[in-house]
């Protein structure tokens, strides 16, 4: 069985209120990590609380003991990665070395034209995206001054101090399914892949893709924990998960990936993506109400 995580989508929602109430309950019903996103506000309108990320996980980082937490992930495109640098170091130090540093290179459109961020197109995107994780490895593990050249970073005599805690600094999260771009850079830059809303055969492909670009960097595949950012729609009955899935067809959903049944049905599913190769599984979990749900998922998978 894979450990189990929640994410959460934090421009959909989230406030002080829910985010204390959420936190309290994934730590004390046993789930392995909570993780959230990282926008100023959701992709399509109206705009809801989007409480900001790195100050609510300096809020967990102290209120917690056990759970893994992150950004899944954090965008190069509004957030300099010599400052992601200096807030992920700092956080992971604060609660003991429980972050996991997700590093993406932005994708929301809406986000970017309405709070003034240039979001580039793909090629140049991930231009950027590949020197922000040059930029953040080389902070978190040089104990020296570290200098770089990019075209849209640069570093003269930089240090991070104090150093990290943990050698090496939070390990660092790459997401994403893209054979061409994602998955070269989670393999010569992640401690963690994360693939995104995939089915069971089309993870296992991904994953040995992954393990080969591995082998070509001369990287030991076990280095590279893998995990998988799935949704689900979970009924304790059959009636009430008629009534969530709103006809939808759950077939349709499950290629997808997204978890789709009964407890017992939610179940074989994971044991399936298990043997994919899934280490940890996060479950988006989207209703930032329904504690309940998130009891019933805990005693069905925990």
């Amino acid at each position: 069985m894979p450990e189990i995580a929640i994410n959460l989508e934090g421009q959909n929602g989230l406030n002080w209120r829910r985010w204390k109430r959420i936190v309290r309950a994934v730590e004390d019903l046993g789930f392995a990590a909570l993780t959230r996103s990282d926008h100023y506000t959701n992709s399509d309108p109206p705009d809801q609380d989007s409480l900001e990320l790195w100050i609510s996980l300096t809020w967990l980082a102290d209120n917690t003991k056990r759970i893994e937490f992150g950004p899944l992930v954090s965008p190069v495109s509004f957030r300099h990665p010599t400052m992601t640098a200096r807030m992920a170091s700092a956080v992971d130090d604060l609660s003991e070395g429980r972050l996991v540093l997700g590093i993406g290179a932005g994708w929301q459109q809406r986000e970017h034209q309405n709070y003034g961020w240039d979001l580039l197109d793909v090629p140049a995107r991930f231009q950027r995206f590949e020197e922000g994780l040059e930029v953040i490895s080389r902070l978190l593990h040089s104990n020296e001054p570290v200098n770089f050249a990019g075209d849209y970073f640069q570093l003269h005599d930089a240090i991070l101090l104090p150093r990290p805690a943990r050698p090496g600094g939070p390990p660092i999260l790459v997401g994403g399914n893209g054979e061409n771009r994602t998955l070269p850079l989670a393999a010569k830059y992640a401690d963690e892949w994360n693939g995104v809303f995939v089915s069971a055969r089309r993870y296992a492909e991904l994953n040995a893709q992954l393990d080969r670009l591995l082998v070509a960097e001369r990287r030991n595949v076990a280095d590279v924990r893998r995990s998988l950012m799935t949704g689900i729609v979970l009924g304790r009955t059959d009636e009430e998960l008629a009534q969530k899935l709103e006809g939808r067809n759950q077939e349709r959903l499950r290629e997808r990936g997204i978890l789709v049944g009964t407890p017992g049905a939610i179940a074989e599913q994971v044991d399936i993506l298990d043997e994919a190769g899934v280490e940890r599984l996060m479950i988006q979990w989207l209703d930032l109400d329904d504690m309940d749900g998130l009891e019933v998922l805990a005693n069905t998978l925990l």
